[in-house]
Formats: structure tokens, sequence, C-alpha cells
């Protein structure tokens, strides 16, 4: 079963979740929000390294869409989700700007479903100190490049996916990957494999 596969199946096990939920299984929408909360708690790390506040974030979220559910039409559950914590952490931000003066709100609004980076790097001896770098060195990147390697490598977005949810155009994704690739291969020698096949994807 090849990434695309894989993520289409998923998506209908989530979107099945979804209609439960919709129709009043709240159990069926506990069952969801566990399935998506790492991802959405990682997502939230490319705006703001505050856990308690992302953890409150979601959960917030999650009440407003269990709230709404009945009004609410989904075809990928995954971006949905994203998507809607993304413009929720945004608009948290520009109501609270006096909160978060560190935070460049101007970047942060230009950066405007599973096969993961880590399962690239399984296959090397070094699994888990490899792993240690590649998030460092994720963590390390502009927060635009970091949110695209996310969407790209994390959850599987195509780029046309990748651009709607950021609100840019697809030629600004693909530079913004570049960018973060170039970056991580130079801060990672031993992962140049890693790079290639990454590149090869975006092009």
């Amino acid at each position: 079963m090849d990434k695309k596969q894989r993520i289409l199946l998923e998506n209908e096990i989530l979107l099945d979740l979804w209609q439960q939920s919709k129709a009043g299984d709240s159990a069926a929408f506990c069952q969801l929000a566990d399935k998506l909360y790492r991802t959405l708690f990682n997502y939230a790390t490319s705006f703001t390294n505050d856990r308690e506040y992302i953890k409150d974030a979601i959960q917030e979220l999650m009440l407003h869409i269990w709230e709404k559910r009945q009004t609410i039409n989904i075809q990928f559950v995954t971006i949905y989700f994203l998507k809607s914590l993304r413009n929720q952490i945004l608009q948290e931000f520009r109501r609270n700007k006096h909160i978060y003066p560190y935070l460049d709100l101007d970047e942060i609004e230009e950066i405007t479903d599973n096969h993961t980076i880590e399962t690239e790097i399984e296959e090397t001896e070094n699994y888990h100190e490899s792993q240690r770098k590649v998030r460092n060195a994720i963590n390390e990147l502009p927060k635009r490049q970091k949110e695209a390697i996310f969407l790209k490598f994390y959850e599987g977005l195509e780029n046309e996916q990748i651009a709607d949810m950021m609100q840019v155009n697809r030629q600004s994704v693909a530079n913004l990957l570049f960018k973060a690739i170039t970056t991580l291969k130079s801060q990672i020698p031993l992962l140049s494999h890693w790079i290639l096949i990454i590149y090869m994807l975006i092009y």
C-alpha cells in the first residue's frame, strides 16, 4: 500500500468516526479527537512553543466543533481540523497581540491525510539519534518553512492542498520546501538520501 492509499484509508476511518459524531455519538467524537490530538499538537508548535496554550486551544477547538457538528460538512478530516486550529490560533494572536509580543504576526499570516520523516530514518542504524537531529533541525526552521515541512511530510499533503491551507500559491509552497530542505541537508549530511527523496517528491 503506497502513501496515498494509506492516507485515503485513514481518512475513511476518520470520516466514519465523524459521521457517527455528527449523529450525536460522543464516544466516537472522543475517539476521533484522540486520533487527531498528536497531529494537531505537533502542528500547533509551528506557531508557538507554549504547550499549555496548545492544549487549551485544541480543547477549545474540539468543543467548538462538537457544538457546531450538525452544520459542518467534511471531506478530508485531518485537513479540516488542522485548518480550523490554524485559524483559531491566528485569531487568538490577533485579538491579544499584547500577550504575544514575541510573535511576528505578519510572518505567521504569510504562512497563510501517513508517511513521516521518521519512517525514512528508521532504515538507518542510528534511528533515535537521527530522529532527535531531525526534530531539532526542523524546530530551528522559520515558521513558514516548518509548517510546510509538517504538512508535506508528516501529513502527506499535496502541494496544492498545502497552498490552500497556507493561503499561498503552489510555487510559494515549493519554494518554502526547497529552502527548508536545503537548510536541513546542510545541517544533517547523513540524511542526504532522505533529502534526495524529498526533492523528487516536490518536483
